[in-house]
């Protein structure tokens, strides 16, 4: 067997072990990070696992899972959620915040000092090539968000090769494909921003699979060739941002 037919057939290979594409999925979806004062992460915890996470089903909202960092010196929490529409956000938000529980939990939640310093919040629009977007528990593992910046014009071009290539190459290298984002419009970044989520078996198995990732002579052929076709990079400068997260207790997604 020559070089070219065992690429060929490890591609395939690749391919048949991905998740299956969800259909078209026009649902609204938001990345929420939440910052604690030093020592109230636990506090924090314990009013979603109590009350929040109830709550937001109570009023529409889907939870699809909450993750924190592994080195979390910051006292982050990262959840995602989802909702029929835009709309249908803004609605669900107005409701949850005048919701008499709610605000009962936060008051007595409180009662010990504030919990949150600040909320960073991005809509998203899933991509084409994102797998199903819905709550999912598997053998132990860790996540990876990663979020990408690309160079002026070039987010289509990126996509595209998410979409032909990089995903299948995450695969071969033992990375899990989970879900993929653009921001919606409206938003800084908008026309600009990929959002993406990955998983691994622990962080050895990360570094190991970024390595075989990185150092793939087909991955290095489709970037060669992407970048040629743009002029230049696709991403900018300090433009890709990647976490380690770990999932809590009470996240739908394991």
């Amino acid at each position: 067997m020559n070089r070219r037919t065992f690429l060929a057939m490890t591609i395939a290979t690749a391919a048949s072990a991905l998740p299956s594409f969800a259909a078209e999925d026009n649902r609204c979806f938001e990345l929420r990070v939440y910052y604690t004062e030093p020592g109230r992460l636990d506090a924090l915890h314990a009013r979603f696992r109590d009350h929040t996470c109830k709550l937001f089903e109570k009023h529409g909202m889907t939870n699809l899972g909450y993750w924190v960092p592994i080195n979390n010196p910051d006292g982050k929490l990262v959840y995602v959620m989802a909702y029929p529409s835009r709309e249908a956000r803004e609605a669900s938000w107005k409701a949850f915040m005048a919701d008499p529980d709610w605000n009962a939990a936060r008051k007595a939640s409180e009662e010990s000092g504030k919990i949150v310093t600040k909320v960073e919040s991005m809509l998203l629009g899933a991509l084409d090539f994102s797998t199903e977007i819905k709550p999912g528990v598997a053998a132990p593992r860790i996540f990876e968000l990663r979020t990408y910046t690309s160079t002026p014009g070039n987010l289509e071009r990126l996509l595209s090769r998410f979409r032909d290539h990089t995903r299948n190459l995450f695969a071969r290298h033992g990375m899990t494909n989970l879900w993929y984002w653009k921001l919606m419009p409206g938003q800084p970044g908008t026309g600009s921003t990929l959002v993406y989520l990955l998983a691994h078996k622990d962080e050895l198995t990360a570094r190991v699979s970024w390595a075989g990732f990185r150092a793939d002579p087909d991955w290095i052929t489709a970037r060669t060739a992407s970048e040629k076709d743009a002029g230049g990079s696709l991403t900018a400068a300090n433009g890709v941002k990647s976490e380690m997260l770990k999932a809590t207790d009470y996240s739908p997604t394991k």
